[in-house]
Formats: C-alpha cells, structure tokens, sequence
C-alpha cells in the first residue's frame, strides 16, 4: 500500500511538471513561430505593393538611427538593410494558369524551371497565403488577369525557430529527468508520516488481535465448564458461545488482513500446484449450501492451468469469492465460477445474482475494510465487511489485481493472477 502510494504521488508529481512544461514550451515555440510569419508577411506586403521588389528609399526609423533600430516590424518598418539581406523570387501568371514571367536574380537556390512549377502549383491550390518548403508566399492579384506570386526564403528564421524548439525540448527532458530524481528520492520523506501511521494501525490490529485470543479462550472454556455443570440446554450460555465463537474469527480475519498488507509478498510460500484441480476443490464445496439455499451453482473451470503461488492463501481467496456470492445471491438466483488463461494473465471471477441492481458507489468502496452494501442483509448473514479486503491482499500480494463489474441485477468479482 505504502509502495503505490509513494509510486502515485511520484507519477501525479510527474504529470504535473510534464503538464506545465508542455504549455509552457509549446506557448513559447507557438509564438516564435508565428513570429517568424508576421515578419516574413511584413516583407511580403512591401514586395507585392511594389510590383515584386523593394522600394528605392526604404521607411526610415524614427529619428533616421540606424544604430537605434535593429530591424524592427511591428509598426511596417524594418531595416533599410533587409532589401540586400532577404532573398526572393517572383513568378506571373495569366488567368489560365500559365507563366508569364519569372524573377529569380534575388535568390541562387532556385532556377527559373523550378519557379514556374512552384508557381502553378500554388496558383493551382488558390490558396492566398502560406508555406511551401521554408518558402513564404503571398499571391496577389495584379489586374487585366494577372497574377502575382511573391515567393520569400525564411529558411534562416525557420532553421532558428527548429533549433530553438530542440533546444527547449532537449532541456526540458533534462530538467523532467533531474526532477524526476529529486522527487523519486523526496518521495519516502513525503509519505513517511503516511507510512507510519499505516505501520501502526497494523501493529495495532496485530497487537490487539492477540491480546484478544486469550480472553476469548478463557470465555470459551468457562461457557464449556458451565454446560458441564448445568443438567439441561442453557440459552444464555448458547447466546455467550455463538458470539464468542463470532468474535474469535473476527479477531482471526483481522490479524490475517494484517499479514496480506504491505510486506506479504515474502511471507507467501509460493510452490508450483495445480490451480484447476484447487479451484475445482474450493468450488465444489460450496455446491450443497448453494442448493441448499436454493440457487443455482455453474463453473468454467479450465483444466490444467497451474501456477506458482501460495496454495492455503489462494484456496482463501477462492473461498472468499463463493462465500459471498452464495451469502449474498437472492433465492434461486444464479452463481458462477470461471478459471481462464488469457495470456500471461489467470482469470479467476465469480458472478452472482443480486437482489437489486449494485450500484457503482457501492463497487467502487466494496474492497474497503467494513464497507458494507446493505446493513440488513449484511446483519442477517453475519457478514464482517472485510472478506473482499483479505481477498484483495492476497491477489495483490500475488503481483496481481482485483476487481468488481455490475450489470443490471448481477455482479462479477474478478482476480488477475
């Protein structure tokens, strides 16, 4: 318990830090990105409003300081050096589609063939903005069926932006990965108090499960001793055994959900048996207290299915499973008991019928210690609430997981071994 408490606080720590950086790194990237096409669109929109090239004076900064401005274009203004850095080619079309003129004397990576296919195929998508390769172009419409194709090489921006973005992703899997250490090793400091309290309650109900056998003997023998003296049938004395007798296997099943917590594993003796042929045993003996009262006893055992664990601690588990499905399935209602392989994983599940629909609050609290689902019922069988809990110690003890599934009047408690 103490392990998976440390391991979901490591996981929940994890997934928030993860969470936060994604945001953050994907809000930064975002907006560097779009950066990158606001100026890439501010050099497009001069290009195509003079005929695809620059202007002979180009918009000076204020106060005419080339040293005070370093290229800013957020309010249309850019550098007057930007006409001899940015490289560009202009393609011309006609309304059919065709190419009428090609300018590539700004740019020495793309001839004037390639230009021309480039250019249909955008005039051909009708898109008016966009990418193509590390390409920015804008297409604009020059009258008499004319169309203008202005093509703007952001290669140096977007080759700045990809490398920023690893960057970013690079330290912060260095960053998740240093706070993953720090918190894996945090965590047992964190969840000490946690694990302490847990540690005593165990103790506890150890302790207190021991200090309780002995007083319950001495009552068990005195009833014995009293009936020997007594001529006849004493109710009160009935009364006092039965609820002796009640209270010592309450004591039992408290110390034994002790041992199946946190630690168990290495009490298990785990030996290979065959679990078909135990499953079967456990099941069958539950077959006359089910006709008996009644109801209807099927099994889906598979046969030769074995495995490698504590044969009494399972044989409990399988116990427990029928017990309550016998207890708690109404008069001619129907159980079910299955044993299946399905891959590496033993499906043990048993289902019984209920009298009324389980809901899913009641599933969702079924293995807590006490829990009952309906205090009548649970106080005319003598239910303690703390079967489903053994049960689950033992699975999870056995490296596996146990569970429960409602359907309409009917439910199935299910163990991954």
């Amino acid at each position: 318990m103490i392990g998976k408490l440390r391991r979901r606080f490591i996981i929940t720590a994890m997934l928030s830090v993860t969470a936060v950086l994604v945001v953050l790194i994907g809000a930064i990237n975002l907006f560097n990105f779009m950066d990158v096409i606001k100026n890439a669109d501010a050099v497009l929109d001069i290009l195509t409003a003079n005929n695809g090239g620059f202007p002979d004076e180009m918009p000076q900064p204020p106060g005419g300081d080339p040293f005070g401005f370093p290229g800013d274009m957020r309010r249309g203004q850019m550098s007057p050096e930007m006409q001899y850095e940015a490289r560009f080619f202009t393609v011309y079309l006609d309304e059919d589609g065709t190419v009428i003129i090609i300018d590539t004397g700004r740019i020495a990576a793309v001839d004037s063939k390639a230009a021309a296919n480039i250019g249909v195929t955008i005039y051909s998508s009708g898109k008016a903005r966009g990418f193509i390769g590390d390409y920015r172009y804008r297409v604009s419409d020059m009258g008499e069926g004319v169309s203008c194709i202005v093509f703007y090489d952001c290669g140096r921006s977007l080759d700045n932006a990809r490398a920023f973005l690893w960057i970013s992703l690079i330290i912060s899997a260095v960053g998740l990965l240093i706070f993953f250490v720090l918190i894996a090793v945090s965590s047992k400091a964190v969840v000490k108090p946690a694990a302490d309290a847990y540690e005593r309650q165990k103790r506890f109900i150890t302790d207190a499960g021991h200090e309780l056998k002995t007083p319950l003997a001495v009552i068990k023998a005195d009833c014995d001793v009293l009936e020997m003296d007594d001529d006849g049938d004493n109710e009160w004395l009935a009364d006092i055994r039965k609820q002796t007798e009640r209270m010592t296997e309450l004591t039992n099943r408290l110390i034994y959900l002790a041992k199946t917590q946190e630690g168990s594993k290495s009490e298990l003796k785990k030996i290979e048996f065959p679990l078909s042929d135990m499953v079967s045993e456990e099941v069958e003996s539950f077959k006359g207290p089910a006709i008996s009262s009644g109801k209807e006893l099927e099994t889906d055992i598979a046969p030769g299915i074995s495995y490698n664990g504590d044969p009494k601690a399972l044989a409990g588990l399988v116990s427990i499973l029928m017990e309550n499905a016998v207890k708690y399935s109404p008069e001619g209602g129907k159980i079910k008991a299955s044993l299946q392989k399905n891959g590496s994983k033993i499906l043990l599940s048993v289902y019984n019928d209920t009298a009324e629909p389980v809901s899913q609050d009641d599933i969702k609290h079924m293995f807590d210690r006490f829990y009952r689902t309906d205090k009548s019922r649970n106080s005319e069988t003598g239910g303690y609430g703390i079967g489903l809990s053994i049960a689950k110690g033992v699975t999870e003890a056995h490296g596996g997981n146990i569970y429960a599934t409602g359907s309409g009047k009917g439910i199935t408690v299910t163990a991954e071994l």
